[in-house]
């Protein structure tokens, strides 16, 4: 009878890290790599969309401190997510850690659950990606057919020079009055996620190095609108008097302003802390992923929390936290400085910002793909390397291709909650196991270690899980319908085909590996 919390032997998962050879992936990265590459993941849809809606629905001016809860639950989880890198320097983040010191039905449901948050958080970006580059054409005079920028059955209407959705128009505009076009499919994101797809099977060190290029532009442009914020607002104190008044908004609801809408508000964001995880997929690319690994992850958590809440502080200084509820916040702040400049540079910024954070989501849900199928879990394909790119190629096209489909002809609007689910299930989970393992193997060589175990793992645990509760009840049953549909794939093909499975019992307890 199979053994469905059967674990992966360590010793298994560090020959595997020390594979060599053209069917495996090339180490390749350094820590300046891997920190820019979470830089890249985290620095994106956050600070470019997400920081004013989530102020103007949950939080006000208070959604920096929803940027401290949410950069608090991930310090937890990032300490745990390091020394699992740091000890198992294998491709497959949360998937492979659970594996390790949960067993394999738990390693499955996470495998799985990090597909639906990697694969859909990218479909999400594309989405408002295309929604910038549109906007940004439209500023420099090119002007693209409406019907190809939008998703199918959406409205639009062409209002002061631009297609806009029929459900932004302001109130008292008749909208009969204006030009109408109905949405076909949205080509612009799905040629950039099919872009982003051709970059991954190019190559790893290719993808990380333009990814750094655009790292520095990005961090760039976030430092200038920084810069000019600050400046226009220590010139004119009246104006935060009035829009940081008061910081706590009064609670209209148990997740509408108030001290619960500063949680919903954490929950809201925490799709923009997607990046430092995704590090860990890449463990398997990386030259030194005993030292490098830890420094990727929590070098790149600790400098976007600092630039979240900088940037939600001066965003919300710059204007009343309910007029953010709009697609391109930054730039609506950036224009309230004067400086005619700062939309377009903003708008450049974001095209360039979400485009990294495609190039991560897509990676890591490849990365995850590959190990799952090197486990057996899913068919071979998709953990065939290119002779030449070393690569997962298929993999990226397979994937690529189906996901570029999703923003093309989905309005998602929701996704983003969604993936927070994800990601905080993740979290659950590694932090689990690294207190589950710290108990089993007690003296297992630690180049990082979780410090205060098991405190920091309990904290991760129920943190991540608190904000789990403040999310949306359509989040919990599209997780469960996804997670059912998993359980199908594992019992009906993966379990058959578990390498684990085939091995001797008293090498996958969890014990007797050491």
């Amino acid at each position: 009878m199979a053994n469905l919390f059967a674990t992966k032997p360590l010793s298994l998962l560090t020959a595997e890290a020390n594979e060599e050879g053209e069917h495996t992936l090339k180490r390749s990265l350094s820590a300046l790599n891997l920190l820019t590459l979470g830089v890249g993941a985290i620095i994106g849809a956050g600070i470019f969309v997400l920081t004013g809606q989530a102020a103007a629905k949950y939080a006000g001016p208070a959604i920096a401190l929803s940027f401290v809860l949410a950069g608090i639950v991930c310090a937890f989880a990032g300490l745990c997510y390091a020394e699992f890198a740091s000890i198992i320097p294998i491709a497959g983040s949360a998937y492979t850690y659970g594996y390790a010191t949960l067993g394999e039905f738990v390693a499955w449901i996470i495998g799985w659950d990090l597909v639906l948050e990697y694969a859909f958080g990218a479909a999400t970006v594309a989405s408002g990606w295309s929604g910038y580059l549109v906007s940004l054409l439209d500023q420099l005079h090119i002007h693209l057919p409406p019907q190809l920028i939008t998703t199918y059955g959406n409205v639009l209407v062409m209002f002061h020079d631009k297609w806009t959705p029929l459900a932004s128009l302001p109130a008292g505009i008749d909208a009969s009055t204006l030009p109408h076009a109905t949405g076909i499919f949205n080509l612009v994101a799905f040629l950039g996620i099919l872009a982003i797809t051709t970059i991954l099977v190019i190559g790893i060190k290719e993808s990380a190095n333009l990814n750094s290029a655009i790292v520095i532009v990005k961090l760039g442009i976030v430092g200038i609108f920084l810069y000019l914020g600050i400046a226009y607002l220590l010139h004119h104190h009246e104006l935060t008097q009035v829009n940081w008044h008061p910081f706590i908004p009064p609670a209209e609801g148990p997740t509408h302003f108030g001290f619960g809408g500063i949680a919903a508000g954490a929950a809201s964001v925490f799709f923009a802390y997607i990046g430092f995880d995704a590090v860990s997929t890449a463990a398997q690319e990386a030259r030194n992923p005993q030292k490098d690994m830890p420094i990727g992850i929590l070098g790149s958590l600790v400098v976007c929390t600092v630039l979240y809440i900088m940037v939600s502080v001066v965003l919300t200084g710059l204007v009343n936290y309910r007029q953010l509820n709009v697609a391109d916040p930054v730039a609506l702040g950036i224009d309230v400085t004067g400086v005619k400049w700062g939309s377009l540079l903003v708008k450049i910024g974001a095209v360039f910002g979400l485009a990294t954070v495609m190039l991560v989501m897509l990676l890591g849900q490849s990365r995850v793909f590959f190990s799952m199928s090197r486990d057996g879990l899913l068919p071979k394909w998709a953990s065939a390397v290119h002779p030449k790119f070393r690569t997962p190629w298929i993999s990226n096209i397979v994937v690529g291709t189906i996901v570029a489909f999703l923003p093309g002809l989905l309005p998602i609007d929701r996704l983003s909650q969604l993936v927070n689910m994800g990601t905080l299930l993740a979290f659950t989970i590694v932090c689990a196991g690294v207190w589950i393992l710290r108990v089993r193997q007690p003296d297992l060589h630690r180049p990082f270690k979780t410090p205060f175990v098991p405190l920091v793992p309990i904290c991760g645990i129920v943190s991540a899980f608190y904000l789990m509760v403040k999310l949306p009840l359509l989040t919990w049953v599209v997780l469960i319908i996804w997670l059912v549909v998993g359980l199908l794939i594992y019992f009906g093909y993966s379990l058959r085909h578990s390498k684990v499975q085939k091995l001797p019992a008293e090498m996958t307890t969890g014990r007797a590996d050491t």
